[in-house]
């Protein structure tokens, strides 16, 4: 029976912890917090899981909210008319929503993480509530045979290095603002199915409307992004969660009035539904060394962590822990060396690396050809639903977003089609 043990029980932990479980390993799962005191504490994010990270949940049978959480079954791209945000009649340049061939879903990761976390330790994981420090770890890599950190903030990420080739970005791109809130009015445009909103508006930020399921029932997440120093960069010292939700709904008023006729009924699902900040997107070095010469696998937003423009964070966090949990079974008894850490990351990898580029090109102001793109699948219905389902496999980006010639082609076969 091999011991490991999981730092961290966010998504990409819990999943790895539960999936490793299954498969008859000894595993330990260490929190700083208990399942009551993340349930009763604030939203940790904003999530919108597409059909092949929910499919990893469904696989380990973990998918427990499946039947409550909305169906969503589109995704709408807005792009607010240039200087439309001036005094005065507000126009969208480009709006339509592509069709997902597979739902997505977004589950609080209030309840999420609570529910996994209790499942973990019902079915006997070892669950140790306990903050961590570098030198716990050189203790613990002793004991086990194989360590994994899952912990995306504090002080256990400084061990594992930035890797400058792969993060083009020194600082924060946005600076992030999420309300989740009840009394969301209906879309105007096919109110029949449910559709993430993306709202672009050119020179000062992104707006994103997401259907979810909280710890009362159905909502909606409201998320703005903005482009640090400009009009949404707003939020930092807002304390008050009454006060973070006015300016929330300010800022669409001015910015996204097709989205404000909707919130003028909205109010917060709870105290701790708001939540603010900023990090840079940066990928490091997957192995941590430990000072008495351990090693330890950083896991998930540990090692890849993207800017959630692009409703990635959950979706990798879950690609990475069903690449882990292969790696892991496949090795058997051998040894978790250095070697073996390289190639389980480089394993993820090879679908994060995708995520990352795409990522990081919509945090630039759009080209051209990308602005063409958009626009044609207003027009042409092929268009929008290749791009709402690149979502879920970032990786078919490379056929006909990057490179005007590509876009170009790509266009011309669809409207000749």
């Amino acid at each position: 029976m091999r011991k490991i043990l999981v730092v961290g029980a966010g998504q990409s932990g819990l999943q790895l912890a539960l999936g490793l479980q299954s498969h008859g390993y000894e595993v330990t799962l260490m929190s700083n917090r208990t399942a009551d005191e993340i349930r009763s504490g604030r939203v940790m994010s904003t999530q919108c899981m597409f059909d092949t990270a929910l499919q990893h949940e469904r696989d380990l049978q973990l998918n427990f909210w499946e039947s409550q959480a909305p169906k969503i079954e589109g995704l709408g791209v807005s792009v607010a008319a240039p200087g439309s945000h001036d005094p005065g009649p507000t126009q969208r340049a480009i709006d339509w929503v592509g069709r997902l061939d597979g739902y997505a879903q977004s589950v609080d990761q209030r309840v999420k993480m609570a529910g996994w976390m209790e499942t973990f330790a019902q079915r006997g994981g070892q669950l140790v509530i306990h903050g961590v420090a570098v030198g716990d770890l050189d203790y613990f890599s002793r004991t086990y045979d194989l360590v994994l950190v899952a912990a995306g903030k504090g002080e256990l990420v400084s061990m594992f290095t930035r890797d400058p080739e792969r993060s083009p970005y020194g600082e924060p791109q946005r600076a992030l603002a999420v309300s989740y809130v009840h009394g969301l009015g209906p879309r105007p445009e096919h109110p029949e199915f449910d559709a993430v909103r993306c709202n672009v508006v050119p020179g000062v930020g992104e707006l994103f409307v997401m259907p979810t399921l909280t710890t009362s029932g159905r909502a909606d997440i409201l998320f703005w992004e903005g482009i640090p120093g400009g009009p949404l960069d707003a939020f930092k010292g807002v304390k008050d969660p009454a006060e973070h939700l006015s300016l929330t709904l300010e800022l669409m008023e001015r910015f996204t009035p097709w989205e404000y006729a909707r919130a003028t009924k909205v109010e917060l699902t709870d105290a701790g539904g708001t939540l603010a900040g900023r990090y840079a997107p940066t990928v490091r070095n997957p192995v941590g060394r430990l000072p008495g010469g351990g090693l330890v696998l950083g896991v998930a937003d540990v090692v890849v962590a993207n800017d959630p423009i692009t409703g990635q964070g959950s979706n990798s966090a879950s690609k990475c822990a069903a690449a882990y949990l292969a790696s892991i079974l496949e090795r058997g008894d051998e040894p978790f060396d250095e070697e073996w850490m390289r190639q389980a990351f480089d394993r993820y990898w090879a679908t994060a690396r995708h995520v990352t580029k795409w990522t990081n090109a919509m945090l630039a102001p759009p080209p051209e050809h990308v602005l063409n793109l958009l626009g044609a699948a207003g027009q042409l219905p092929p268009v929008a639903d290749r791009f709402a389902n690149a979502f879920d496999d970032p990786a078919d980006f490379e056929n006909f977003f990057y490179e005007p010639e590509k876009t170009a082609a790509y266009l011309a076969s669809v409207a000749g089609a």
